[in-house]
């Protein structure tokens, strides 16, 4: 594709543009009209029920087609396809069509960035070769490219469930020891805390619908724990478990695994902090070192330079 061939694709662009925004003969006259005289047409009416039924027509064309770009890049295993499953789970998208929008993004990312590639390689004058690999490399990073926000979605809630666990946990020892049972005191915990930490409510208050709904509470609750991924709520889980199994106080295990969580986070804030030294290391030697460098030895090298010239 030359230069030429993207001009003429230009333009026929263009003029279908302006050909769409532009009124037709007569319509926009007497569209005025019908407004300066206060009344609205029948006409209009038609138009709205027009474009309405066009919308439709688009969200219908997008739930066809994405099944179709879906199919394309969709694993070949059941073990495959659960693990993605499990993943979107993770980010917090347990909705039935998640896995195909998914999969239709990668199709479509995919597609549009060969066309990109193409383009881009055709206007900075490539031959076939040099636009081959501008396709397959901005056709990559499309495809990657929901893979790596997928994977930041989840770690994003994940670090939001660690941080929420010890606040949870703290109000769920309060409700226990104040009498509630444990089901009333996860319920009670799910409401509270929906606007202070949304990701831990939602897991209890689903929890909850499941027991309500016959599911043993063990279960539930470990089906939690596989919906965050996380290890601080699986932990949560065993204790619960180990406390009803052995007939030990409830709260007072809670209470534990939150002072071990709490500690756990500061240990983890610590960390975090030891390894900044380590990390600004690397900025010190390519940028700043180099600077100072220049600074400092610069007037003694052009003293030296004039030196040696005379």
């Amino acid at each position: 594709m030359d230069v030429l061939s993207i001009g003429i694709l230009v333009f026929l662009g263009v003029g279908l543009i302006i050909y769409s925004v532009f009124p037709r003969k007569g319509e926009g006259r007497e569209t005025v009209k019908r407004r300066l005289e206060g009344r609205r047409g029948v006409n209009e009416v038609d138009e709205i029920r027009e474009k309405a039924k066009a919308s439709a027509t688009t969200k219908s064309l997008v739930k066809r087609a994405t099944p179709i770009l879906s199919k394309i890049v969709m694993p070949a295993s059941d073990e495959e396809q659960s693990q993605l499953r499990e993943k979107l789970t993770q980010a917090g998208y347990r909705a039935p069509q998640a896995q195909t929008i998914f999969l239709a993004s990668k199709t479509a990312l995919l597609i549009l960035g060969a066309i990109a590639g193409a383009v881009t390689g055709a206007s900075l004058g490539y031959d076939i070769k040099g636009m081959l690999a501008c396709m397959m490399f901005a056709g990559g990073a499309g495809f990657i490219a929901p893979g790596i926000w997928l994977g930041s979605a989840t770690k994003s809630r994940q670090d939001k469930v660690r941080r929420g666990l010890p606040d949870v946990l703290d109000l769920l020892v309060v409700s226990v020891e104040s009498g509630l049972a444990l089901d009333s005191a996860l319920k009670r915990v799910g409401e509270e805390m929906v606007l202070v930490h949304p990701e831990v409510s939602e897991e209890f208050r689903i929890a909850t619908m499941e027991t309500q709904m016959g599911i043993p509470r063990s279960e539930s609750l470990d089906n939690a724990a596989k919906r965050v991924g996380v290890d601080e709520m699986r932990s949560l889980v065993s204790v619960i478990a180990q406390a009803e199994r052995f007939g030990t106080s409830v709260a007072k295990a809670l209470r534990n695994q939150g002072d071990a969580m709490r500690v756990k986070r500061h240990q983890q804030a610590e960390e975090r902090a030891q390894k900044t030294a380590v990390k600004l290391m690397i900025p010190l030697v390519l940028f700043i070192f180099p600077a100072m460098g220049i600074v400092l030895g610069g007037p003694a090298g052009i003293r030296l330079m004039e030196a040696f010239s005379e």
